[in-house]
């Protein structure tokens, strides 16, 4: 459906104005139209690729809503797909990231923004270029980079949620057992910044392209802004790669605790079998049903045998705990 329409002229709003009027204020040379959908119907596109005159591909690209990020060029125009990511409470109480996508349309005086699978807009972007009308005099330029900066922004509190799980499940590792749940809990955390990583790598390529080499005809003048968030994009990415190895590691550490766990278990086995053998095997010899042997005789050979047993699993019993296998 639409959420915005209108007009601006120099910098200041001129008015809202209807998708099918947006083909009379385009062609006006200090006229630029700023159009906020969320996801439209097929005619909705169909609509604005008349109104705009937009590339076929790049309307195929968004009516699907499945992109990876990326900047592209058509002629005079640009084509961009962003991710923005979510942190949305479910039914149950807990937390999850949800990906979204913002397909945006550029032309010299216009901007046509498309979201899918995501609830947030961008009105604090327009409110905020309708208070700076010095800024959006550059017009598209200034309001692309608005908006991926807006987007990158939203990376950053989600990149602090992640590194807070991190944290917490670094903690849990020493403070109880060792087990598959906490491993599942830190597979989890690769995924979700894995996620993270694939909507930052793309686009610090395509946002590259917007301040350095062949700058398009539409950037030109917003360069700085550009390299601004190329920077974000750059640190979110290094900071993506060291939680990774932090992971890596953690992960690691689990396994080897895991098999600690083990070892330890194998060992007081190991010590409470010898516990049983020694006297069984005593037992065993005594208890066989042989008329002619040694010590068959004895009045006191039972409790000898029985003393013998003792002593020797006491012996056993106190190398085991001073070695704290029991």
């Amino acid at each position: 459906m639409l959420i915005n329409c209108v007009a601006y002229e120099n910098g200041q709003k001129l008015a809202d104005i209807p998708p099918e009027d947006i083909s009379e204020y385009v062609g006006r040379p200090d006229c630029f139209i700023w159009v906020a959908m969320f996801e439209p119907t097929e005619q909705d596109l169909a609509q604005m690729a008349e109104e705009f005159g937009l590339h076929e591909l790049a309307i195929e690209d968004a009516r699907k809503g499945h992109q990876r990020p990326k900047i592209e060029e058509y002629g005079e125009s640009l084509f961009a797909v962003l991710h923005p990511v979510e942190l949305v409470k479910q039914a149950d109480g807990s937390e999850d990231f949800v990906v979204g996508e913002v397909d945006i349309f550029v032309g010299p005086n216009y901007i046509l923004s498309v979201r899918h699978r995501t609830q947030l807009g961008f009105a604090a972007v327009r409110a905020r270029a309708e208070r700076e009308p010095e800024l959006l005099k550059h017009g598209s330029g200034f309001v692309f980079y608005a908006l991926i900066d807006n987007v990158v922004d939203r990376y950053f509190p989600i990149l602090d949620e992640l590194e807070t799980r991190l944290e917490r499940a670094e903690e849990g590792m020493f403070t109880g057992p060792a087990s598959r749940a906490k491993i599942e809990q830190l597979y989890d955390l690769k995924g979700y910044l894995m996620t993270l990583k694939h909507a930052v790598a793309p686009l610090m390529e395509g946002v590259g392209k917007l301040y350095g080499g062949r700058v398009p005809h539409l950037c030109q003048g917003t360069q700085e802004y550009f390299r601004d968030v190329y920077d974000h994009l750059a640190r979110i990415n290094a900071a993506i790669e060291s939680s990774r190895e932090m992971l890596t590691t953690a992960i690691q550490v689990n396994l080897a605790l895991i098999g600690i766990a083990d070892n330890e278990v194998t060992k007081r086995l190991a010590a409470w079998g010898a516990l049983i053998t020694v006297p069984t095997l005593i037992a065993g010899i005594y208890g066989m049903n042989f008329k002619h042997m040694p010590e068959l005789e004895w009045e006191w050979g039972y409790w000898y045998a029985v003393v013998f047993m003792v002593v020797i699993d006491a012996v056993l019993f106190l190398r085991f705990r001073k070695a704290r296998w029991v």
